[in-house]
């Protein structure tokens, strides 16, 4: 599969999904106008790289939404969920969850993800903004 990339906008994230590497990568902010149409080749990605057999390796999500709205979070949830189901059937994920040290708000989520997904290993990492 070659490498998936779609780069940021005002109102959507960069996309950086390498394969070869096992790493899916979020990086900006996420209020795209059509969330559904933006995460949609991303999750469809995703399910044609889960539906191959799995890599001895870990397959590395990370996150690093500095903002991102009720239809995004829809969105990601479907990612997630994704994710989870693989980890039960004995795939490594580990979701990187990077947060500014000081948004409450985006750590506060990260918690929730590790409520709502038990399989993923989730690693909350606070930045320096």
């Amino acid at each position: 599969m070659s490498p998936l990339h779609i780069p940021a906008t005002p109102s959507s994230p960069e996309v950086e999904f390498r394969f070869a590497e096992q790493r899916l990568s979020l990086r900006g902010e996420s209020f795209p106008e059509n969330a559904a149409a933006f995460y949609n080749p991303v999750i469809a990605a995703l399910r044609e790289f889960l539906a191959q057999p799995a890599a001895e390796s870990t397959l590395t999500i990370e996150v690093s939404l500095t903002y991102f709205n009720s239809s995004s979070t829809k969105m990601l949830f479907t990612l997630f969920d994704l994710l989870d189901r693989a980890a039960a059937d004995g795939r490594r994920v580990l979701l990187l969850w990077l947060h500014d040290a000081e948004d409450d708000t985006i750590r506060e989520f990260g918690e929730e993800l590790m409520a709502d997904f038990p399989n993923l290993d989730v690693e909350l990492h606070a930045v320096d903004s």
